[in-house]
């Protein structure tokens, strides 16, 4: 059994994964006031940053009947049990990690001084921590496993395809009831399945000791989408490693002399069930949604929201969303996304949480499938709010869930060129 606390972990940021972050395409050299933010981002951390990560084998795992049970504590998610019972799992490490509460409030001081480039660099570092802390300790485990003649499947968290958020407390529970050792830092699930500090991660490795099944199973390998490149356990490429795109050197779309071009296969679901009816994705495609591809096969698009506020006697409001996506040997990987007042709107001022641009803090701060191929919104189970206002987590995921189902019919339906 293997349980950890860090409270001092290495914390090297990789510029190709923090640029992802910030929305740039693979390959691209910050300059100017970008590299300037993101020195400033990277230095603060360094000084005030306090990173921490903390797991734990569980003690028991059932995984069958339509629920995974850990330690006695039920939770459903179909994509997870489905990943530990085809690795024939036998046990799980729970894991915690967080980039810690400073970083989130010197954030907002950011904000607050209407400096939001610098508020928007400090998040996405924040991200950037996240995931480092994540992939630095799924390489600690793959160690650990190795020597036990195990190995570990690709972690999973509540909020991901096929896992509902609201379970995020009751993991949460089960790691600071069970473990010997407490979290290293403070940390609450909030009743709409946020953490808090957000800059944060509660996680499920799988762990099997049958290593051959995990070889040749798709999915079932965590080195796809870990960047440690050092690790000396890696048993295939990191599919994300921005020299796997053009390993030639060639112009993009160019094809060697005695080569055979690649067919070109959609990574888009072609058949895909929208939560949306499909009549109304057309029209929003057409009507609200612009798209531009960029010379890497990357596209930006923008969505144009109307809605009401639900009080005030409704007065009408429109909300832009931007959405950067990578090209679509990634799968559309969600590389950013924003939703902010489009520029003259003064709607969103009479939202009954409106209380001096919190609520619009809020709002920016969410990015849900944000790392994720935008195939996964098929997936996605969020609520079903039809309210027009933005006041509520539920119906703010909703809004989200109509923009990229609108951005995903669009890409495999060519509704417009771009």
């Amino acid at each position: 059994m293997i349980e950890l606390t860090d409270t001092a972990p290495v914390v090297d940021i990789q510029p190709a994964e923090y640029n992802r972050l910030l929305g740039y395409p693979p390959g691209w050299a910050l300059e100017g006031r970008a590299q300037e933010l993101a020195d400033m981002a990277a230095s603060w951390y360094a000084k005030n940053g306090r990173p921490w990560v903390y797991a734990r084998q569980a003690e028991s795992l059932h995984a069958g009947n339509g629920s995974i049970q850990i330690d006695g504590v039920s939770f459903s998610s179909p994509r997870l049990q489905s990943t530990l019972q085809r690795a024939d799992a036998h046990s799980v490490i729970l894991m915690a990690a967080g980039a810690g509460a400073e970083l989130e409030c010197e954030a907002q001081r950011r904000w607050q001084q209407e400096k939001p480039d610098e508020y928007f660099f400090l998040e996405m570092y924040g991200s950037a921590v996240v995931e480092r802390l994540v992939t630095m300790t799924g390489a600690r485990l793959c160690a650990w496993a190795e020597q036990q003649e195990m190995a570990v499947l690709p972690h999973y968290s509540p909020g991901y395809p096929e896992w509902d958020i609201s379970e995020q407390s009751r993991l949460l529970s089960l790691m600071t009831q069970s473990g010997q050792k407490p979290l290293p830092s403070p940390l609450e699930a909030l009743c709409s399945g946020a953490l808090r500090p957000k800059k944060s991660l509660l996680a499920v490795f799988g762990l099997t000791h049958h290593t051959e099944r995990v070889r040749p199973l798709t999915g079932l390998v965590p080195c796809e989408n870990c960047s440690f490149t050092p690790c000396q356990y890696r048993r295939v490429a990191y599919v994300r490693a921005p020299e796997s795109s053009n390993l030639m050197g060639l112009p993009a779309g160019s094809v060697p002399s005695g080569s055979v071009a690649p067919v070109s296969v959609s990574p888009l679901n072609q058949a895909a069930t929208y939560g949306v009816n499909t009549k109304a994705l057309k029209r929003w495609a057409g009507e609200r949604l612009s798209l531009e591809s960029r010379n890497d096969g990357a596209v930006d698009a923008v969505f144009r929201y109307d809605g009401t506020t639900c009080s005030n006697m409704g007065r009408p409001l429109t909300f832009h969303y931007t959405v950067k996506l990578g090209p679509p040997e990634e799968g559309y990987l969600i590389r950013g996304q924003q939703c902010v007042p489009a520029p003259g709107d003064t709607g969103h001022t009479h939202m009954c949480q409106y209380d001096n641009g919190r609520l619009l803090t809020a709002i920016d701060g969410e990015n849900p499938l944000l790392g994720q191929p935008l195939d996964d919104v098929i997936f996605w189970r969020r609520p079903d709010c039809a309210a027009g206002c933005y006041c509520d987590p539920a119906g703010r995921d909703h809004k989200w869930g109509l923009v990229l189902e609108t951005i995903h019919y669009a890409l495999t339906h060519k509704v417009k060129p771009w």
